[in-house]
Protein backbone atom coordinates (compact mmCIF):
# COMPACT_ATOMS: atom_id res chain seq x y z
CA UNK A 1 0.00 0.00 0.00
CA UNK A 2 1.34 3.88 -0.87
CA UNK A 3 0.63 6.04 1.80
CA UNK A 4 -0.94 9.07 0.98
CA UNK A 5 -1.00 10.76 3.75
CA UNK A 6 -0.18 10.38 7.75
CA UNK A 7 -3.32 11.88 9.39
CA UNK A 8 -1.97 11.69 13.14
CA UNK A 9 0.48 9.57 15.19
CA UNK A 10 -2.35 6.90 14.76
CA UNK A 11 -4.15 7.29 11.76
CA UNK A 12 -2.90 7.70 8.19
CA UNK A 13 -4.47 7.69 4.53
CA UNK A 14 -3.29 4.68 2.02
CA UNK A 15 -4.16 4.11 -1.56
CA UNK A 16 -3.91 0.34 -3.21
CA UNK A 17 -2.22 0.98 -6.48
CA UNK A 18 -3.66 -2.14 -7.72
CA UNK A 19 -7.28 -0.45 -7.29
CA UNK A 20 -8.54 1.25 -9.85
CA UNK A 21 -9.65 4.02 -7.72
CA UNK A 22 -7.55 7.30 -6.40
CA UNK A 23 -9.73 7.23 -3.29
CA UNK A 24 -8.08 6.48 0.07
CA UNK A 25 -8.50 4.42 2.86
CA UNK A 26 -8.43 5.80 6.35
CA UNK A 27 -6.36 3.54 8.80
CA UNK A 28 -6.16 3.72 12.11
CA UNK A 29 -2.94 2.06 13.82
CA UNK A 30 -4.46 -1.12 16.09
CA UNK A 31 -3.11 -1.12 19.61
CA UNK A 32 -1.86 2.55 19.80
CA UNK A 33 -3.67 6.33 21.06
CA UNK A 34 -0.88 8.99 20.02
CA UNK A 35 -1.35 12.48 21.73
CA UNK A 36 -4.03 14.72 19.67
CA UNK A 37 -2.51 17.17 16.94
CA UNK A 38 -3.68 20.02 19.57
CA UNK A 39 -1.52 18.48 22.75
CA UNK A 40 1.48 20.65 21.73
CA UNK A 41 4.12 19.13 20.91
CA UNK A 42 3.65 15.99 21.08
CA UNK A 43 0.49 15.27 19.05
CA UNK A 44 2.53 17.05 16.34
CA UNK A 45 6.19 15.17 17.11
CA UNK A 46 3.94 11.80 17.06
CA UNK A 47 2.34 12.81 13.62
CA UNK A 48 5.91 14.13 12.11
CA UNK A 49 7.61 10.55 13.28
CA UNK A 50 5.50 8.25 11.62
CA UNK A 51 5.60 10.17 8.58
CA UNK A 52 9.37 10.23 8.87
CA UNK A 53 9.42 6.47 9.65
CA UNK A 54 7.25 5.55 6.89
CA UNK A 55 8.73 7.77 4.07
CA UNK A 56 8.54 6.90 0.47
CA UNK A 57 8.10 3.64 1.27
CA UNK A 58 5.09 0.94 0.76
CA UNK A 59 3.56 -0.27 4.03
CA UNK A 60 1.70 -3.40 4.81
CA UNK A 61 -1.45 -3.54 6.41
CA UNK A 62 -2.11 -6.83 8.46
CA UNK A 63 -5.59 -7.00 10.21
CA UNK A 64 -6.70 -9.11 13.27
CA UNK A 65 -10.40 -10.05 14.18
CA UNK A 66 -12.22 -6.76 14.22
CA UNK A 67 -11.49 -4.97 10.59
CA UNK A 68 -13.04 -1.52 11.47
CA UNK A 69 -13.77 0.50 14.39
CA UNK A 70 -17.26 2.71 14.70
CA UNK A 71 -16.14 5.55 12.81
CA UNK A 72 -15.30 2.86 9.55
CA UNK A 73 -11.63 2.81 9.69
CA UNK A 74 -9.61 0.27 8.86
CA UNK A 75 -7.97 -0.95 11.67
CA UNK A 76 -4.11 -2.38 11.34
CA UNK A 77 -0.63 -3.32 12.63
CA UNK A 78 1.33 -1.27 10.24
CA UNK A 79 4.53 -3.47 9.12
CA UNK A 80 7.38 -1.91 6.67
CA UNK A 81 10.86 -3.67 6.05
CA UNK A 82 9.98 -6.45 8.46
CA UNK A 83 9.18 -3.76 11.52
CA UNK A 84 6.14 -3.50 13.23
CA UNK A 85 5.78 0.84 13.32
CA UNK A 86 2.71 0.73 15.61
CA UNK A 87 5.63 -0.68 18.33
CA UNK A 88 7.76 1.42 17.37
CA UNK A 89 6.05 4.40 17.93
CA UNK A 90 5.60 3.00 21.29
CA UNK A 91 9.25 1.68 22.02
CA UNK A 92 10.31 5.61 21.29
CA UNK A 93 7.68 7.13 23.64
CA UNK A 94 5.23 8.80 21.05
CA UNK A 95 2.36 7.29 21.93
CA UNK A 96 0.85 5.29 24.42
CA UNK A 97 -0.73 1.59 24.19
CA UNK A 98 -4.38 1.08 24.04
CA UNK A 99 -6.00 -2.43 23.84
CA UNK A 100 -8.49 -2.52 21.07
CA UNK A 101 -11.36 -4.95 22.12
CA UNK A 102 -10.90 -8.21 20.08
CA UNK A 103 -7.79 -6.59 18.34
CA UNK A 104 -5.09 -8.80 20.53
CA UNK A 105 -2.27 -10.41 18.12
CA UNK A 106 0.90 -8.42 19.47
CA UNK A 107 -0.46 -6.66 22.52
CA UNK A 108 2.40 -8.08 24.67
CA UNK A 109 4.79 -6.84 22.45
CA UNK A 110 3.12 -3.58 22.01
CA UNK A 111 2.96 -3.56 26.18
CA UNK A 112 6.57 -4.22 26.02
CA UNK A 113 7.72 -1.30 23.73
CA UNK A 114 5.75 0.87 25.88
CA UNK A 115 7.20 -0.42 28.97
CA UNK A 116 10.62 0.26 27.65
CA UNK A 117 10.20 4.00 26.33
CA UNK A 118 8.47 4.90 30.07
CA UNK A 119 11.50 2.90 32.11
CA UNK A 120 13.81 5.16 29.78
CA UNK A 121 12.25 8.31 30.02
CA UNK A 122 11.24 8.49 26.04
CA UNK A 123 9.45 10.87 24.15
CA UNK A 124 5.88 11.33 26.00
CA UNK A 125 7.39 9.74 29.02
CA UNK A 126 10.45 12.46 29.29
CA UNK A 127 10.72 13.32 33.64
CA UNK A 128 11.88 16.79 31.56
CA UNK A 129 8.51 17.49 29.25
CA UNK A 130 5.70 14.27 30.14
CA UNK A 131 2.59 14.16 28.68
CA UNK A 132 -0.19 15.33 31.53
CA UNK A 133 -3.28 14.31 29.87
CA UNK A 134 -3.62 10.76 28.34
CA UNK A 135 -5.29 11.46 24.60
CA UNK A 136 -8.73 9.94 25.61
CA UNK A 137 -9.26 12.81 27.98
CA UNK A 138 -7.97 15.12 26.35
CA UNK A 139 -10.18 14.60 23.63
CA UNK A 140 -13.21 14.30 25.83
CA UNK A 141 -12.01 17.39 27.51
CA UNK A 142 -11.99 19.76 23.83
CA UNK A 143 -14.73 18.63 21.79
Amino acid sequence: MKVERIVSGQTLEVIDPQKQTDSALRVQLIGVSAPDLRQRPWGETARDRLEEMIGEKPVLLESDLQPKDQFDRQLAYIWQDGKLLNEELLREGWALFRPRSLNRKYDQRLERAQEYARVMGLGIWSPDQALRLPPEQFRQQHR
